[in-house]
């Protein structure tokens, strides 16, 4: 059977944790057989932390198409461009924030309340700890809204033995979600 192909919007925002970010776009690579089309968005602080985090600007060498984030002329800033899936990775808790109160203030918050309109699927991968009562609120109003809250809270049981192999215990799980065919480490299987 074909696999299917995706239409997917690829968020980053300035909150740490590019790693994530950067698994999360090296594995789309490897799974391009089943993306229709891509577009990536950073916020204003995203490409600093990514460079201060890893140390590299890999994010100009990206195969996806970036789009500005005050680029309102990006497709997926309309339900009728058909995206189906968005990933906000690592999502910040102000981004959070906007998306929950509605606020499109930028690309980012407005393709996601669009994904949500059109009851698509929206995955934050939200990184801060401790959380306080606001977020835990702002969680909330998004999961009610459709949306999915998927901390980045690795695994452990495959015995991962890099902070990239524990970082993308959480990418695969994101990229479960979302719908793509991936092969990872799962539990109980053997290998």
């Amino acid at each position: 059977m074909p696999l299917q192909k995706h239409k997917v919007i690829i968020a980053v925002t300035g909150a740490s944790g590019a790693v994530y970010a950067k698994l999360l776009l090296e594995k789309l690579q490897t799974l391009n057989d089943q993306i229709e089309q891509a577009g990536v968005v950073f916020s204003s602080s995203a490409k600093e932390v990514w460079k201060y985090e890893t140390g590299n600007n890999d994010f100009e060498k990206l195969p996806f198409k970036n789009y500005g984030k005050d680029d309102f002329n990006a497709p997926f800033a309309s339900g009728s461009a058909r995206y189906m899936i968005m990933i906000v990775c690592p999502c910040s808790m102000g981004t959070l924030g906007r998306i929950a109160s509605g606020i499109s203030n930028d690309l980012i918050t407005r393709a996601a309340d669009v994904i949500l309109k059109e009851r698509r699927k929206l995955i934050l991968v939200t990184r801060d700890t401790p959380l306080n009562l606001i977020h835990i609120n702002n969680m909330k109003t998004v999961t009610e809204a459709g949306g999915i809250i998927c901390p980045a809270s690795p695994s452990f049981y495959g015995k991962p033995e890099t902070i990239e192999q524990l970082a993308s215990t959480v990418i695969d799980r994101v990229l479960d979600l979302a719908g793509f065919d991936l092969k990872t480490k799962r539990w109980q299987e053997e290998e």
